[in-house]
C-alpha cells in the first residue's frame, strides 16, 4: 500500500509525530506549528499505515469547526468516508453517549438539554422555593457554583459544608436544583459530561466495551482541559489505550473558566511511559516576532518549553507606540490601519487586540469617524452590550418617563419584585387609560391596582428615578452616568457575576462614565464624534444628556459590518486560533495588561504572560504594540506604568514609533524610554515644574514645537492639563 501522500508536506518533526510508535505520545506544539496537520495526518497514518479501522479511532476537540474541519480532512487524505470515527467535542461525544445509552446513565429517554438562560431561570425558581433572597445570592453566581462544582466532578453531596455562608447557601440550592433537573428529566451543559464520567464509573461492562472499540484517543488543545475532561478521558483510556494528546502549555489562557495548564504537565505521569515530540518550527510569523514571543514566554517557569523558529526572514520590527492618552492611541491605530488598507491590503487583514472589552469604544469611536468598515469578533459593540443597554436605559429614564423601551428594560432590574405578572398588569393599565407605562404606574397607586410588596416595589421604583433626576439637575453628564451606575446598583448588581463576565461588566460600566466625560468636553482632547464642539458651546447638563443618548442611537444605528471585509477587533482570549497580517495589540500598560488583578492569585501573572504570547504570536507581518501615559479608565484618568511585558521584550527586534509618527528608531531598552527625553524651554520628560495656578506636577508630553509648542503637565492638585509652552511659565524644580 503506497502510503507515501499521507507524509507528503510535512517537515522532520510533523513526519516523526505523525509516524510515532503506537503509545502514548504528547507533542508539544507552538503556535503556527501545524498541530491540526499532525492530526488529520496521523490519523490517516493509524487507518493506512498501522491497519486501525476507522471504528477504534476517537478524536477530540473543542470547537465544532475544529471538529468538522478534522472529519473534512481525514476523508480527502483517505479518499473514503470516515463516518465511523468518532470526531467531536467533549460535550458532543459525551452527548451521544448519552442518547445511546440513556438507562444507563439514569435518564429518561426523552432528556432535555437546557442552555445558560434556562439554566438561569430554573435556578431562581428553586431559589424562590427556598426563600433564598436574590439580591444577597444572585442567581448567576448559583449558576456559577453549580458549573463550577461539576466541572470539578463534584455533586451537591461532594461540597463540602463548612461553616462559609456562602458555601451553605450555595450547596443547599445545588442541592434542590439537581432534585428539580432529576424530576423534570433536564441536563444542563456542564452536567453532559459529569454524567458521562459517571456513566463508566457505574458501568464496568459499558466501559469495556469502549476501552476495548476506541484502542486510539487523539485530544486536541490538550492545555485546555479542566479536571472533568481528564478524568473522562482517563477512565476512557484505561490501561490500554494509546493516547495522542496534542497542545501547548504556553497557550494556557482559560483558566478563568477551568482550564487546568497542569493537566498537560500532568500526562507525563499519569500515561508513562510517554513519547514526547516538540514542533517548532513556525509557518506563520516573521523571525522577528518569533524572537519576541520566545523572549517573552522565557520569563514564565514549570514550562515544558520549547524555541519557535521560522526559516522566512526578520521582516519588519516590532513597531512600539507611546501615545499620550486613549484618544491618541486610537487615532494612531486607526492611521496605521488607514495606511495598510490605502496600499492594497484588505480590512480583514488587520486585527486589533485588547485585554478588557472596555477599551473597544474608543477604537470603535475612532473607526467609525475613519469610515474603517469593522467587525467586532465574538462579541458585541460597546453601546449594545446589555450592561451599557441597562444603564443608558436609567438615563434615559431620567430625561424621559415616559420611554416604554426604557421603562420595561429596568423597572426590575436589578431585581425588586416587580416580575412579569405585575409587568403585563402595568401595560394593560396603560392600554386601558391611553398613558404611559410610568404613569399607569402612578395612577394606579393612587387607584389601588396595586397591593402589598408589588405596590411598595413600585413605589420604590418610581421614587428612585424621580429623586436621580433631581440630582442630575445640578451634575455634569458624566455624574449623571456615574448616578445611574452606582445608585441604582447596576454595578453591584453586574458585578457580581462569577469571573471574567462579571469584571467585564464593570470595567464597561466604568467606561460608560468615562465616554460621558468625553462627550461634555471635560477632556481637552474630545472623542471623535464631538470633536467639531468647542468647549465654549457645549450644551448644558440637560440637554448634554439628550444629545448624549440620541448620539448613542445614531452610532448603533450605524452598525458594525456583517458582510465583506472589516477590521478584525476583539479580546486576547478571542483571539487564539487566529492569524492576521497586521495586528495592534493595544493598551499594554500595568494594571490593564497585565490585569490588576493577576497580582492578587497565584499562577495569574503567568496566565497574562501566556495571553500576551498568543496576542503576539497572532501577527504574520507586522505587529504594533502601544500604551498610553494617561489613561481615562473607570471614569478616572489613569498614569500607569508600562506593562513589564514591553521591558520583557528583546530590544533588537523593537523599533519606537514618536509622537504623531515623526520620528521612528530602535529601542534600547526600558531605560531608554521618554522620561529623559528632552522638550521644548529647557524642560525634560519626568521633570518636576510648578506653576502659578495649578502648582507643581510632572512634564509628562510635549507636542509641536516652537511658539506652537504644547506641554502635558501631571499636577499633584489639578490632574493633567494641556498649557501653551510659550504662556505657561513653569518654573522647573530640578
Amino acid at each position: 500500500m503506497d502510503i507515501t501522500h499521507i507524509l507528503d508536506g510535512l517537515n522532520d518533526r510533523q513526519r516523526e509525530a505523525v509516524g510515532a510508535p503506537i503509545g502514548n505520545t504528547l507533542v508539544i506544539a507552538g503556535a503556527g506549528s501545524g498541530k491540526t496537520r499532525v492530526l488529520v495526518h496521523r490519523m490517516a497514518w493509524l487507518v493506512e499505515a498501522q491497519g486501525v479501522s476507522t471504528h477504534g479511532l476517537l478524536a477530540v476537540t473543542f470547537t465544532n469547526k475544529a471538529a468538522a474541519e478534522m472529519r473534512q480532512r481525514t476523508e480527502a487524505l483517505l479518499n473514503t468516508s470516515a463516518r465511523s470515527m468518532w470526531v467531536g467535542t467533549f460535550h458532543g461525544i459525551a452527548h451521544r453517549l448519552l442518547r445511546m445509552h440513556y438507562k444507563e446513565a439514569g435518564l429518561p429517554q426523552a432528556f432535555q438539554i437546557i442552555d445558560s438562560d434556562d439554566q438561569l431561570r430554573l435556578i431562581k425558581r428553586v431559589m424562590r422555593s427556598l426563600a433564598i433572597d436574590e439580591q444577597k445570592w444572585p442567581a448567576r453566581q448559583a449558576a456559577w457554583f453549580i458549573n463550577a462544582a461539576k466541572d470539578e466532578g463534584k455533586r451537591a453531596r461532594d461540597v463540602p459544608s463548612g461553616d462559609d455562608l456562602f458555601q451553605i447557601a450555595h450547596k443547599k440550592i445545588y442541592r434542590s436544583y439537581e432534585e428539580v433537573c432529576d424530576q423534570g428529566g433536564l441536563v444542563d451543559f456542564a452536567e453532559i459530561l459529569l454524567r458521562s464520567h459517571e456513566l463508566w464509573l457505574n458501568n464496568a461492562d459499558l466501559l469495556s466495551h469502549y476501552q476495548h472499540r476506541f484502542g486510539h484517543l487523539l485530544v486536541d488543545e490538550f492545555q485546555d482541559t479542566n479536571t472533568i475532561q481528564y478524568a473522562w478521558l482517563r477512565v476512557l483510556a484505561g490501561k490500554t489505550g494509546r493516547v495522542m494528546a496534542v497542545g501547548d502549555d504556553d497557550q494556557s489562557i482559560y483558566g478563568w473558566r477551568g482550564a487546568r495548564v497542569e493537566n498537560i504537565h500532568q500526562f507525563s505521569r499519569d500515561f508513562a511511559p510517554i513519547n514526547t515530540i516538540r514542533l517548532e518550527q513556525n509557518y506563520r510569523s516573521t523571525a522577528n516576532i518569533l524572537i519576541a514571543a520566545n523572549k517573552l514566554i522565557g520569563f514564565n517557569a514549570d514550562r515544558l518549553g520549547k524555541e519557535l523558529w521560522t526559516e522566512d526572514g526578520h521582516g519588519e520590527p516590532i513597531r512600539v507606540y507611546s501615545a499620550y492618552n486613549d484618544l491618541d492611541e486610537a487615532r494612531f491605530v486607526v492611521e496605521r490601519a488607514a495606511n495598510w488598507i490605502d496600499q492594497g491590503g484588505s480590512p480583514d487583514e488587520v486585527a486589533v487586540l485588547y485585554r478588557s472589552n472596555a477599551q473597544s469604544r474608543v477604537l470603535e469611536e475612532a473607526l467609525l469617524q475613519a469610515r474603517i468598515p469593522y467587525r467586532i469578533y465574538g462579541g458585541l459593540r460597546f453601546f449594545e452590550r446589555a450592561e451599557i443597554k441597562n444603564a443608558l436605559a436609567y438615563m434615559r429614564l431620567l430625561h424621559d418617563r415616559h420611554s416604554a423601551v426604557a421603562f420595561e428594560r429596568v423597572v426590575n432590574l436589578p431585581p425588586r419584585g416587580i416580575g412579569d405578572k405585575t409587568l403585563e398588569i402595568i401595560r394593560a393599565e396603560a392600554r386601558r387609560r391611553n398613558v404611559s407605562l410610568w404613569q399607569a404606574c402612578k395612577d394606579g397607586i393612587v387607584a389601588g391596582a396595586f397591593k402589598g410588596r408589588v405596590a411598595n416595589a413600585i413605589i420604590n421604583f418610581l421614587k428612585l428615578v424621580d429623586d436621580l433626576a433631581e440630582i442630575a439637575l445640578d451634575q455634569a453628564l458624566h455624574e449623571i452616568a456615574e448616578t445611574c451606575v452606582s445608585a441604582t446598583g447596576l454595578i453591584d448588581y453586574h458585578s457580581k457575576e462569577s469571573g471574567e463576565r462579571g469584571l467585564a461588566r464593570k470595567e464597561n460600566l466604568e467606561e460608560l462614565v468615562s465616554a460621558a466625560r468625553q462627550f461634555t468636553g471635560d477632556l481637552v482632547f474630545p472623542t471623535m464624534s464631538a470633536a467639531t464642539q468647542s468647549q465654549d458651546r457645549l450644551p448644558e447638563a440637560g440637554s448634554a444628556l439628550e444629545a448624549f443618548l440620541d448620539q448613542v442611537a445614531l452610532d448603533s444605528g450605524d452598525t458594525q459590518t456583517e458582510t465583506g471585509p472589516a477590521l478584525q477587533m476583539m479580546t486576547l482570549h478571542s483571539a487564539k486560533g487566529l492569524e492576521f497580517p497586521l495586528v495592534f495589540l493595544v493598551g499594554l500598560e500595568e494594571g490593564l495588561f497585565p490585569h490588576r488583578m493577576s497580582a492578587d492569585e497565584p499562577g495569574r501573572m503567568e496566565e497574562e504572560r501566556r495571553l500576551c504570547y498568543v496576542g503576539i504570536t497572532r501577527a504574520m507581518q507586522e505587529l504594533y504594540l502601544t500604551y498610553a501615559e494617561t489613561r481615562r479608565l473607570h471614569g478616572t484618568d489613569t498614569y500607569n506604568r508600562p506593562s513589564r511585558f514591553v521591558g520583557e521584550l528583546p530590544a533588537e527586534v523593537l523599533e519606537e514609533v514618536r509622537m504623531r509618527g515623526a520620528i521612528s528608531r530602535p529601542m534600547g531598552g526600558m531605560n531608554s524610554r521618554f522620561f529623559e527625553e528632552p522638550v521644548e524651554g529647557g524642560l525634560h520628560m519626568g521633570q518636576r515644574v510648578k506653576h502659578a495656578k495649578f502648582g507643581e506636577g510632572i512634564v509628562m508630553q510635549c507636542e509641536g514645537g516652537g511658539d506652537r509648542a504644547r506641554i502635558q503637565v501631571n499636577f499633584e492638585n489639578a490632574g493633567a492639563k494641556w498649557l501653551m509652552l510659550g504662556y505657561a511659565n513653569l518654573a522647573a524644580l530640578d
